[in-house]
């Protein structure tokens, strides 16, 4: 299930952009999760918990490609042909590589060190031209760009580089740490809000949110990275700018202020909340949904990939 920095930071965007862009394509990376093993019965809920998650947040599938990896198979065999130009020491040098092998004893998988030219092929495969990243994944869009240059060079022009769109939301940081971006893989439980959590642990995770000594709300993230965090926080869900936040907590110390930020991300959430939940208990209309979205997206891949198996050679 997304978290409060995911949503603000990157589904928020992708709702705007449906609404923007003639062609859009959203997918449930299943095939990418395989680098951090799973269950095979939780993998299966996962895909449909995320799937509920997007659709409750507003993204529509009227109005963009919405499909599951897996059930596109170019997406793999695309890669197979990207990996064929991709050098192994540009993988080794991804900081992704080396900071996510350590949860697999140093070691790491093939799949992890190559999950990156799956990334670029599920970009590639549509000729895509534009990609809303995080900061942490511009690395991995450059690999793209690098492959489909490499490409272009090798074959004759055929791909877009594609260029990435940046989320301009203030980068939401851990409740319990400030110091670095709020995850889903942080151990500590209180230190993020998922879009699903119960009023009562939203309240409960900002009320043991990490401040400071000083009571004034204030806005400097340098020397002040807690309370700063809560008013991107506030601003972000609430639509307000910084100066208007801050104007309105005029006055509060920083324990009440807690609380204020924790009813606004409440309010936020409820409606999304309530269709998750509603859309969860309907798991044949989830199926569905990525099923048709998938068999759109084999639509638009086919003519790509036939035309990248003649210049390859393979016809």
């Amino acid at each position: 299930t997304p978290h409060l920095g995911n949503y603000l930071g990157a589904i928020q965007n992708w709702v705007n952009l449906q609404e923007e862009c003639s062609s859009v394509l959203y997918s449930i990376m299943d095939m990418h999760s395989l680098t951090m093993p799973k269950e095979p019965a939780v993998l299966r809920q996962n895909i449909l918990d995320t799937t509920a998650a997007i659709l409750a947040c507003g993204i529509d599938p009227k109005k963009c490609f919405l499909f599951r990896q897996s059930l596109v198979p170019k997406h793999a065999e695309l890669a197979w042909i990207l990996g064929c130009l991709t050098n192994v020491p540009r993988l080794l040098r991804l900081p992704q590589w080396k900071m996510k092998r350590a949860s697999q004893n140093n070691e790491g998988t093939v799949g992890l060190l190559t999950y990156p030219v799956l990334q670029a092929a599920d970009i590639l495969l549509y000729k895509s031209t534009h990609v809303p990243v995080g900061e942490d994944q511009v690395l991995h869009l450059e690999l793209a760009q690098d492959i489909a240059q490499h490409f272009n060079k090798k074959y004759g022009e055929f791909f877009p580089v594609p260029k990435a769109i940046l989320s301009t939301t203030k980068k939401i940081k851990s409740l319990r740490d400030p110091t670095v971006k709020m995850s889903k893989s942080d151990p500590q439980k209180l230190a993020t809000v998922n879009i699903a959590d119960s009023p009562d642990e939203i309240v409960l995770k900002f009320r043991k949110a990490v401040t400071d000594f000083t009571s004034e709300v204030t806005y400097d993230p340098a020397s002040r990275p807690g309370v700063s965090n809560l008013v991107s926080i506030h601003a972000a869900v609430t639509g307000l700018s910084i100066k208007e936040v801050l104007h309105q907590s005029a006055g509060l110390d920083t324990a009440h202020y807690k609380m204020v930020v924790a009813e606004s991300v409440i309010q936020k959430f409820a409606p999304i909340r309530n269709e998750i939940k509603k859309l969860q208990e309907d798991k044949s209309h989830l199926i569905k949904v990525l099923e048709d979205g998938a068999e759109k997206a084999k639509e638009l891949a086919a003519p790509i990939y036939q035309e990248i198996r003649r210049l390859v050679g393979f016809q």
